[in-house]
């Protein structure tokens, strides 16, 4: 193009705007209208024009503003280049028309423009365009505030960050549902707020940032701590009680993230758990019965929960429930029952004399005495959850009684006389002494035992013991019972004599009234002396003719053997009962042995037996002679006595004494050598005899 031409194009222009200004001021007006829209939305980076239409303005200024700060300044129809702000200068153009081109946009230049023309003695128009410079939308991440949202907390917030670009609108999800505005949910600048924590929050969330020219999207998984929830408690298997010996699994757990350890404490002490907080315990006894607490804990949070379990293990007391009556006082019984041990303790009653009191363990019911209780019955039921028991016991007044009475001599020398009384009774009578009619008090010469049944007497003299008159009296609440004694000197109330069956060996026996003071026993014989353990010493035929005392027993001695007795002589046993050396009435003369005379019937039997005897006689006369010559001619050879046969008998050791052995004669040995009649044989020595050993014949009777 020319010069000239281009001189004539700016006149053609500038004519134009001329005519127009002049028809605008013809109109009396100044008129700036946008041509499009006022809103403009442009890509970074790309060149964007604001299209105005100006009308009525012939030489006055234009200015442009971003916001408030003038941009761009020009005088319309002015052949001068435009004013623009400093730095700018690459970034806005001024169209001749007025309109202002935007250069490789950056979100720097989003803003409102606005377009002033003023004309003189006209007036001001202007127009206002919005625009809006957008990146794309990149990097975008989600943060969440606090980084482990609790339940129960107030709120808590997830916030986006983008990397570059502008967002022009931000769209929330959870869990794939976009959430809308409600009390709980809030879009607050770049954040989702979401107040009133609880474990339902926790899921994905999302959001989707989009602009005119694009869209990002960013995920996040979100967990709400929380818990532990109340424990829940199980045992396996689930039994009201258990057993000594059975086998329980305990069980706890409870909602809760992260997942809440367990730990299970028992009497203040830690116990050891399996995998999932699992508690075994195996053959359980008494002892392990009892409160037994799982405690919950969350590690984030060190919130914690409780629950207790109550393990009842039982087991049945041992043994049987004793029974037992005592004396509460002198009108009153106390009635014991006992079953002691296992768990728990077994409920203990006595139904037949309260139907409403009852105890554990040990119990005890005190009631008056009265007669129908004496002999009665009383039993105490025992009640336990794994079995009943019961037991019974009868109160009873004290029975009838004998006194016992014994006699010893002390080291001392002294009579010492003990008297027993023991009165059966239930509970236990009560003894009081009295002498006379005053009571025993204990002291140096009469002594009481701790239990009060025996009283001790010491004494040199019997006579002091058979003038007195002792009572010993037994009472407890539902009765009592007397008993007078009165001692008497030694003395023997009924006496035995009993022989072997061959009447070599006695044994006598002898009885003493039970308030007899006896501290020994002489036992006496009348007869020939006793047979002695050694056969080479000749025994008499006869003894001294008074009694004489064989031996010697203590005051306990009831019986005694005899030995050595020849069957065929007669001897005479007596028993002398003695308090030291004070003796009393012999007891019953006893006799063993063929007798001393012939009585009217032996008379009788030898009549009648005398030709009967001399014909026997006869008889024996003519044996012997035949004997007589049969032995003559066998004489001519020496012939040795055979022998005599022992008697049978149950020999002891030979170094052993025999016991209650008396010694007597033994006859001697015959002289066999006297028999030979010739000379020649004669003249040959015989051997001695020698008698066997003496032993000792034992005989049971």
């Amino acid at each position: 193009m020319t010069c000239f031409d281009h001189t004539r194009r700016s006149s053609e222009v500038f004519l134009c705007v001329l005519l127009s200004f002049a028809f605008q001021a013809a109109h009396g007006q100044v008129e700036v209208s946008p041509v499009g829209p006022t809103q403009v939305d442009v890509e970074a980076g790309r060149n964007v024009t604001l299209d105005v239409s100006i009308r009525g303005a012939t030489d006055g200024p234009l200015t442009w503003f971003m916001g408030d700060l003038p941009v761009v300044t020009w005088t319309i129809a002015s052949a001068d280049p435009p004013t623009v702000a400093e730095g700018k200068e690459k970034a806005l153009v001024l169209e001749q028309n007025g309109s202002l081109t935007l250069v490789e946009v950056t979100v720097t230049f989003t803003s409102n423009y606005t377009v002033t023309v003023i004309q003189s003695g006209v007036g001001t128009s202007s127009v206002t365009f919005t625009l809006r410079v957008f990146e794309s939308i990149e990097n975008v991440s989600l943060r969440v505030t606090p980084d482990l949202p609790v339940e129960g907390s107030e709120r808590f917030a997830l916030r986006y960050a983008v990397l570059r670009g502008v967002v022009e609108r931000q769209t929330w999800f959870f869990n794939g549902a976009e959430i809308k505005g409600t009390p709980r949910y809030s879009v607050e600048n770049q954040s989702l707020v979401i107040r009133g924590t609880n474990r339902s929050d926790a899921g994905r969330y999302a959001v989707i940032l989009t602009n005119p020219f694009g869209d990002a999207r960013a995920d996040r998984n979100i967990a709400v701590l929380y818990g532990p929830d109340q424990a829940m408690v199980e045992a396996h298997p689930d039994q009201a009680f258990y057993v000594a010996g059975d086998s329980v699994i305990l069980s706890c757990r409870a909602d809760g993230f992260p997942k809440p350890t367990v730990e299970w404490t028992f009497g203040g002490r830690s116990l050891s758990v399996s995998a999932g907080g699992i508690l075994n315990l195996t053959n359980v006894q008494a002892g392990q019965g009892g409160t037994y607490t799982c405690t919950l804990l969350n590690e984030e949070t060190r919130r914690r929960s409780r629950r207790n379990a109550t393990l009842n293990v039982y087991e049945k007391p041992p043994g049987s429930p004793v029974c037992s009556v005592q004396a509460a006082n002198d009108v009153s019984l106390r009635y014991d029952c006992r079953w002691l041990g296992g768990a728990p303790q077994a409920r203990l009653t006595f139904p037949a004399l309260s139907n409403t009191s009852g105890g554990g363990g040990a119990f005890n019911l005190t009631v008056d005495a009265s007669d129908n209780l004496d002999g009665k019955t009383i039993t105490c039921a025992a009640d336990h959850q794994l079995g009943r028991s019961e037991c019974d016991v009868a109160a009873r007044s004290p029975a009838n009684f004998l006194p016992a009475v014994r006699t010893e001599v002390d080291d001392g020398g002294k009579i010492a006389v003990t008297i027993q009384c023991v009165s059966a009774a239930s509970p236990k009578a009560v003894v009081s002494w009295f002498r006379g009619s005053e009571e025993v008090a204990n002291g140096t010469d009469q002594q009481i035992s701790g239990d009060a049944t025996q009283l001790r007497i010491l004494s040199f003299e019997v006579g002091r013991f058979v003038e007195q008159n002792y009572t010993c009296s037994s009472r407890n609440p539902l009765g009592s019972r007397t008993r007078a004694v009165q001692l008497t000197g030694p003395a023997i109330s009924d006496s035995s004599l009993f022989p072997n069956q061959d009447g070599s060996i006695i044994t006598l026996t002898w009885e003493v009234p039970s308030t007899s003071i006896v501290t020994g026993f002489d036992i006496q014989l009348k007869g020939p002396d006793l047979l002695s353990d050694n056969r080479n010493v000749p025994r008499a035929r006869r003894g001294s003719s008074g009694f004489r005392t064989i031996q010697q027993k203590p005051g306990s001695s009831r019986s005694t053997d005899v030995f050595g007795l020849d069957p065929d002589l007669t001897y005479r046993f007596r028993v002398i009962p003695k308090a030291r050396s004070d003796a009393g009435e012999p007891s019953e003369l006893h006799r063993i042995g063929p007798g001393d005379g012939l009585s009217g019937s032996a008379v009788a039997g030898i009549a009648a037996g005398i030709p009967c005897g001399l014909l026997f006689l006869l008889l024996l006369g003519a044996l012997v002679y035949l004997s007589v010559s049969y032995c003559r001619k066998r004489r001519r050879q020496p012939r040795y006595p055979a022998a005599r046969a022992a008697e049978k008998a149950v020999t002891s050791k030979a170094d052993m004494v025999p016991h209650n052995l008396l010694a007597g004669g033994l006859r001697s040995p015959p002289d066999y050598n006297r028999l030979q009649k010739t000379p020649s044989e004669r003249s040959v020595t015989l051997p001695s005899f020698v008698p066997p050993p003496p032993v000792r014949v034992a005989t049971t009777v």
